[in-house]
């Protein structure tokens, strides 16, 4: 059986969970949370990995490969027990990375903006840089898979909360798969599925029970990550205008 491989690649805080919930209700989908996690853990904070900004990092690096080419080789193009599977991924968990095995999936992009994103992420890990948005690095694999003749699909995380039936229709046309009226809600309590770190990060999706209608962040945006909004702004603004339902 062939297996269609969608690689959801999102920054954090972008409602990626909710989206792995509605792909998860699916009857012929199998959902993986952030496979590559680990590695990027392991890679980028090296023996100080314990010591990382990232709360239960430990937990983490215990519970899957910090291979990412073995997770690669045995998860992303591994054996999947169904038609589909979707693999909620972090597009900064892309470092030392051969991005060869992209040819053998389709990728997704989400994004939020930064203006709304950036203050739920710096309750979590403190300030965050550039690098910790995954922003950079989505606008240049857009572009790059682009390049190679792709059309990877934009979804923009106010869009699909604002409408997500239509956006998600939008989404499954794109990638060749009938939309099912099934992915618009959930159980409350998580997914079977959620990685170790879920107590850390899923705290509202795990009380939701379909995608949360928009709502616009009504607080002062903070002071101490103007530069770092700044920086993410324009790679924001190039991808918003190819999202569905823009």
């Amino acid at each position: 059986m062939d297996t269609k491989r969608i690689c959801l690649w999102s920054g954090p805080r972008n409602v990626s969970t909710a989206l792995m919930y509605a792909f998860a209700q699916r009857s012929d989908t199998q959902v993986i949370d952030e496979p590559l996690y680990a590695h990027y853990l392991q890679t980028k904070y090296s023996a100080q990995a314990l010591d990382s900004t990232h709360p239960g990092t430990a937990e983490v690096m215990a519970s899957m490969s910090t291979d990412g080419a073995q997770v690669i080789e045995e998860v992303i193009l591994g054996p999947c027990e169904k038609p589909v599977l979707f693999m909620k991924q972090m597009a900064h968990h892309l470092i030392d990375i051969d991005l060869s095995f992209l040819a053998r999936t389709l990728n997704v992009f989400l994004i939020r903006d930064p203006r709304e994103m950036l203050p739920s992420l710096a309750k979590v890990i403190g300030t965050p840089t550039l690098a910790d948005t995954g922003f950079k690095t989505q606008h240049d694999l857009f572009n790059d898979l682009r390049a190679v003749g792709q059309s990877p699909p934009v979804l923009d995380a106010r869009l699909l909360l604002e409408n997500p039936s239509s956006v998600l229709c939008q989404l499954c046309e794109r990638l060749g798969l009938r939309f099912e009226d099934s992915m618009l809600s959930w159980e409350a309590g998580g997914n079977p599925a959620d990685g170790v770190w879920a107590r850390y990060w899923y705290e509202n999706v795990h009380r939701s029970t379909g995608f949360a209608p928009y709502r616009p962040k009504s607080e002062p945006f903070p002071v101490e990550l103007e530069e770092v909004l700044a920086a993410c702004s324009g790679y924001y603004a190039v991808l918003h205008r190819e999202a569905i339902g823009g």
